[in-house]
């Protein structure tokens, strides 16, 4: 039974109709209709250990009959420190030894807080004049308001400009379709090179932080960055005196084979933002990690940080994170994700001989097919084609599960697909997600 478009729920499409999604077991969701379905996006890159783990739903079970709220203006409980502590072990070791971690509801939350964050920073350091959070065209990091303003997804923030401020953006960092029409590594890393370039345009004495996603998700469908661009990137922040935020809502909790993809490069961020794969789906949970250098400012200075949500640290949700945690450790789930990502883009690879599929890319279980209408030029089809979601409709009836995404080469123009499946991915379940793709490209493209 499918929903019927008058139903009580506002939903995304109030012209579509939705199946009923009844149960999830490993990597498959089952409808009401009894159709089972590949989960080969893990519900836009959530779910990292699979549906239907009972362990979680026990842990969440267990701490809900002991205690199910208590205000974080009040109480701490035992469950979040347990999962901050865990959090704070497994990041870069520059959050060791004084960092703290500020959980939230999901990533649009972890942003709203790492904006705020940065922005009283500098006001317990004496410097008022700092408020500005710089980001990239083409990245997004989240649905809220404040979060909107650093995000550069054109489409998605089009409706909402006149309540939007502009703090300035700077290039993507996306070669395939780079900004100024160059290569790397002759390029020079110019895509880097732009934010010192802002900087130094009259904007560095008002500049707070700049956020970028290292691996950028859905925007650009899973574009990592060249060799050298990340350091670039830290080393003018630090150059100039400003925060750098890691946006690893998607990227992060092991997706690209590390728990967080700064570990690729090495960098030294002063916060990172996490969310999905923080409870995998099974709580609405985010987080931000924030480094001690940060931390001191407030202990030093006021004390207080004026920000707070009601169902921050919620003590059910971090159960679910602890209780992730545990599965991933025990499973050694993370440790498998770089050679399951390498089986399921050689299952993919045959796709690259279609005279429409531009280019695969990007780490662990981050994958990205970008559709072109030239493979040669890279240019992209008219966005009234509607490609991308076309792919998924052809692929939901294969029965398996993308994420459709356009817009990654200019904000409007652009196809590709995410795949994101859960770490517990076998080999059988990659050939099936392939199979799939070739049977939906051949649909769409006949």
């Amino acid at each position: 039974m499918k929903t019927p478009a008058s139903s009580s729920l506002f939903s995304r499409n109030l012209r579509k109709d939705y199946p009923i999604a009844v149960k999830g077991e490993g990597c498959w969701i089952t409808d009401s209709e009894g159709r089972r379905f590949l989960d080969a996006s893990g519900q836009a890159a959530v779910v990292n250990i699979g549906h239907g783990v009972a362990e979680i739903g026990a842990a969440m079970a267990e701490q809900s009959t002991r205690l199910a709220f208590a205000h974080t203006s009040q109480f701490h409980s035992a469950a979040a420190g347990k999962l901050a502590s865990r959090l704070l072990a497994l990041a870069p070791a520059n959050f060791r030894d004084g960092g703290r971690v500020y959980f939230t509801s999901g990533g649009s939350e972890a942003t709203e807080t790492a904006i705020k964050l940065a922005r009283q920073y500098f006001l317990e350091r004496g410097d008022s004049a700092r408020y500005r959070v710089l980001s990239r065209r083409q990245n997004y990091h989240g649905s809220t308001l404040g979060a909107m303003t650093v995000s550069g997804n054109v489409a998605r923030k089009a409706p909402y400009d006149p309540l939007l401020a502009d703090w300035g953006h700077v290039a993507p960092c996306f070669c395939y379709h780079c900004p100024f029409g160059k290569t790397f590594p002759e390029c020079g890393i110019a895509c880097a090179e732009d934010l010192d370039e802002l900087l130094r345009a009259g904007n560095g004495d008002t500049a707070a932080a700049f956020i970028f996603e290292p691996v950028v998700g859905a925007t650009l469908g899973a574009a990592a960055p060249p060799e050298g661009y990340a350091a670039r990137i830290a080393g003018i922040c630090r150059q100039r005196g400003i925060l750098l935020i890691a946006d690893e809502v998607m990227s992060g909790m092991g997706r690209t084979g590390k728990t967080f993809a700064v570990e690729h490069w090495g960098i030294a961020p002063d916060m990172i933002l996490v969310g999905k794969g923080i409870a995998s789906g099974y709580a609405p949970l985010g987080a931000v990690l924030v480094a001690p250098q940060v931390v001191e400012a407030f202990e030093r200075g006021s004390g207080t940080f004026q920000h707070g949500f009601t169902y921050q640290a919620h003590p059910v949700s971090v159960a679910a994170g602890n209780a992730v945690l545990d599965f991933l450790e025990s499973r050694k789930l993370v440790a498998r994700v770089s050679s399951a990502g390498e089986t399921l883009h050689e299952a993919l690879r045959p796709l690259l001989q279609h005279r429409n599929v531009g280019e695969i890319r990007g780490l662990g279980l981050l994958l990205g097919i970008e559709f072109v209408r030239d493979k040669v030029s890279r240019e992209p089809f008219a966005r009234e084609e509607n490609i991308a979601e076309r792919i998924r409709q052809a692929a939901f009836a294969e029965g398996v599960l993308t994420y459709p995404t356009q817009g990654c080469v200019d904000g409007v123009r652009g196809d590709h697909i995410l795949l994101a499946p859960p770490f517990t991915i076998s080999e059988e379940e990659s050939s099936i997600i392939a199979n799939a793709l070739h049977a939906a490209v051949g649909k769409v493209f006949c």
